[in-house]
């Protein structure tokens, strides 16, 4: 499961994302290069998000030995369980890619399923920390694909345009 969560963080996923992205620019597809540029795009959203609620929240790691759970604002990694950026990022990756092509998106589905059960085994995180921040990376990835797939989803639209 350590293996799995070292996939889960978002420096794979970009490594990930720049290659598609690269390989759909460099055949000239333009529909899936917004989509893996789509998928980045919302990677960093959800990156910044969840840090920014990491460090104002200040919630303590399953770890961590403390009184309290809740500490408020904290710059200390220990105590930036909630939400779970590794699960908010790959949600927000992969669902955009479940918002361009439903079929595609939802075999990919269950990596970040399994990155979210593998931040709970190793004891990184809550099941609440987990739930939120897939919540959270899907509503990343439904702004992100609101904005950039539309002619994409309509493609009447474009037609008439």
């Amino acid at each position: 499961m350590s293996s799995v969560s070292r996939f889960g963080d978002w420096w794979s996923h970009a490594a990930l994302g720049i290659l598609l992205l690269t390989i759909a620019w460099w055949r000239g597809n333009k529909k899936w290069t917004r989509v893996f540029l789509s998928m980045l795009i919302a990677l960093a959203l959800a990156g910044v998000v969840t840090r920014v609620v990491k460090v104002g929240v200040g919630r303590a790691r399953p770890l961590v030995q403390t009184e309290t759970v809740w500490n408020g604002p904290s710059l200390s990694a220990r105590f930036h369980a909630f939400p779970s950026g590794h699960t908010a990022a790959s949600t927000a990756f992969f669902a955009v890619l479940f918002f361009a092509n439903w079929r595609i998106g939802l075999a990919c589905l269950p990596i970040p399923i399994l990155i979210g059960f593998s931040r709970m085994y190793i004891a990184a995180h809550y099941l609440s920390d987990v739930v939120c921040a897939a919540i959270l990376g899907a509503l990343c990835a439904f702004l992100v694909a609101h904005f950039f797939l539309k002619e994409f989803r309509n493609p009447q639209s474009a037609i008439k345009n």
